[in-house]
């Protein structure tokens, strides 16, 4: 008992991470714009950009074991039949609308593409685009309640 008493004992719980939804959205929308840049800029230096996850998987013993693997990146830039580049920013599955029937952000040069992938990462954390993200959540919640009935 006299060793407890050594310690200084308190009433404490930890403090949830990101309590805020929509600050969490945010994060999740500029995590994402950021591996989008990342990728981008592997492109223009012309090399292959990779990133990985850890899962977890059972080995050959049955054992629970966490491994690396690729993650899926799907391209946020792509081109219409005239050739025209375009970035879209996508949240829950769906584009979001950057503007009214706007879906996408027309890129000059590819090279450009980073920096313009920077203002949209500060468009985000300035909260420009909360209407819309909150629009996509709600609109991907409705569709997976509608698949469980």
């Amino acid at each position: 008992m006299s060793h407890l008493k050594a310690l200084k004992l308190a009433a404490a719980q930890p403090a949830r991470a990101n309590a805020d939804p929509v600050q969490r959205t945010r994060d999740k929308v500029v995590a994402a714009l950021t591996e989008q840049k990342a990728a981008a800029e592997a492109k223009i230096a012309g090399n292959h950009y990779a990133p990985t996850q850890m899962v977890w998987r059972k080995n050959e013993a049955g054992e629970r074991v966490q491994v690396e693997k690729p993650k899926r990146l799907r391209p946020g830039w792509f081109q219409d039949a005239a050739g025209k580049s375009y970035f879209s920013l996508r949240y829950a599955g769906r584009p979001i609308e950057l503007a009214k029937d706007k879906n996408a952000v027309e890129v000059a040069d590819f090279k450009t593409l980073p920096a313009l992938i920077d203002q949209l990462i500060a468009a985000v954390q300035d909260g420009e685009l909360d209407a819309q993200l909150a629009a996509a959540a709600n609109a991907r919640g409705e569709q997976l309640r509608k698949a469980k009935a």
